[in-house]
């Protein structure tokens, strides 16, 4: 008996201009979420690498909250590419293709709420801390120590998150050969590499941080530079037209 899962969806009636738009969108948000990316921490780390965090945001909280906002830029257009590719992806494989768009879509998107939310709770705190008249024996420095480990903890969770989601979409992109295999498989041993990079984070007594700067930064260089090439590989060539009619009848 047939399944739900294992019917395959009637064939697709959309022009080819509509699958040129798709792949141009698709890049245009890696783009997009990469350099917001990049602007978070640009814009938005110094306070949090100071000794007194809470006093920092306190002083001026403007780069805590322009961060903030520059993670919510860098998670939506990310956490959207996976709904725009599941049309394709699933007349290939449902079951993965929801797969991408649960764990790079949803599940990240949520993660870069909790970190923006963070980080705008903290601004917060150091105004209730310089509204106390900035005391230098309470509570508020647990409260500045609490917060910057969250927010260290929400990053680990979100780069699994991520490398996972990952890991499913650069499968459906080898599988479906709609951009070229080489590309594909980049992404895909990428995304592994990737993953264990926030396990390394996790148990290690040195208390690396998650980022290029870091010795473990050759783990996270090769997914970052192959979203940047397949980035301006859709935007300039699209998709495989080939494997595409392929996949679409």
């Amino acid at each position: 008996m047939t399944t739900l899962i294992s019917r395959k969806p009637p064939a697709d009636r959309s022009q080819p201009n509509d699958y040129r738009t798709l792949a141009i969108m698709v890049g245009v948000f890696f783009i997009v979420g990469t350099v917001a990316g990049v602007l978070s921490v640009v814009m938005g780390g110094g306070v949090l690498d100071e000794a007194n965090v809470l006093g920092a945001a306190a002083e001026d909280g403007t780069p805590l909250i322009r961060g903030a906002l520059l993670v919510l830029v860098m998670g939506f257009p990310l956490a959207m590419v996976p709904v725009l590719l599941y049309p394709l992806f699933r007349r290939y494989n449902q079951i993965l293709a929801m797969g991408a768009v649960i764990f790079r879509g949803v599940l990240e998107a949520v993660t870069y709420m909790a970190l923006a939310g963070l980080m705008l709770i903290t601004v917060g705190v150091g105004r209730e801390y310089a509204a106390a008249g900035s005391p230098t024996d309470s509570n508020f420095d647990l409260w500045g120590t609490m917060l910057v480990e969250a927010m260290d903890w929400v990053e680990v969770l979100l780069a699994m998150v991520f490398s996972l989601g990952a890991m499913m979409l650069g499968w459906l992109f080898y599988r479906t050969e709609i951009i070229p295999r080489w590309l594909a498989l980049w992404g895909f041993f990428g995304a592994i590499l990737y993953f264990v990079a926030p396990l390394i984070v996790m148990f290690d007594i040195q208390n690396l941080e998650l980022s290029l700067t870091t010795s473990i930064g050759w783990l996270l260089g090769p997914l970052a530079i192959q979203e940047m090439v397949f980035a301006v590989w859709l935007i300039v060539k699209g998709f495989e037209k080939e494997p595409l009619h392929e996949l679409m009848r």
